[in-house]
């Protein structure tokens, strides 16, 4: 008891939002409530509401580290990498494997998306897709230059492509309530994607 009560309000806010994203994982973040939050953090609701305004303020703080943490992991996984195909395939298999650590991400994100009104989490989930958008097509703009592609290949439509393979996993490992596996499902469902905007006649 006497290691919670000193923690520094910055140390609370981190076991806040590693509290929310391990709930997420074991239960339906839409039904996720303060009370709930603050039990699993053996809290009173006054002291989570003493380092966050509201619940709004909880989901954007958690969805912010997910932003950074995502991120992040995919540019480590490119650095270095040359060629732009092997870049998106590392960035992919990063991606595949942060959500395999923390499963109850995709439902907190795609919970986000259908909120009937906007909210500062909702706005930086849309922020977070652009960004690894404009990322995906700086690579895809590559290969091209270097005619790894399809010559008629649409670039817009190849990074929403890569979005939507990573999502097809996640609601197919969602399903089938195994989402831990999926980083071993992502290579081969990176080697499908691949074979639809590769050059006849690239390697594989």
């Amino acid at each position: 008891m006497s290691q919670r009560q000193h923690l520094s309000a910055e140390e609370r806010r981190e076991r806040t939002v590693e509290t929310v994203v391990t709930l997420c994982s074991e239960e339906e973040p839409a039904t996720l409530t303060t009370g709930r939050i603050a039990q699993r953090m053996g809290v009173t609701q006054g002291a989570l509401f003493r380092h966050f305004p509201n619940k709004d303020a909880i989901w954007a703080a958690v969805v912010a580290w997910v932003s950074d943490q995502v991120m992040a992991r995919v540019a480590a996984a490119a650095e270095g990498v040359d060629d732009p195909l092997a870049a998106l395939e590392a960035m992919f298999l990063a991606h595949a494997a942060f959500i395999a650590e923390h499963p109850g991400v995709p439902r907190l994100l795609m919970g986000q998306l259908q909120h009937p009104r906007p909210t500062p989490a909702s706005r930086m989930v849309r922020s977070l897709l652009a960004r690894y958008r404009r990322r995906l097509l700086e690579l895809l703009e590559e290969a091209e230059r270097r005619r790894q592609l399809r010559p008629e290949l649409e670039l817009d439509v190849a990074a929403t492509q890569f979005i939507g393979t990573l999502q097809g996993l996640v609601v197919q490992s969602l399903i089938a309530d195994d989402v831990t596996r999926i980083g071993e499902r992502a290579p081969a469902a990176f080697d499908l994607y691949q074979h639809g905007i590769r050059a006849a006649g690239g390697d594989a």
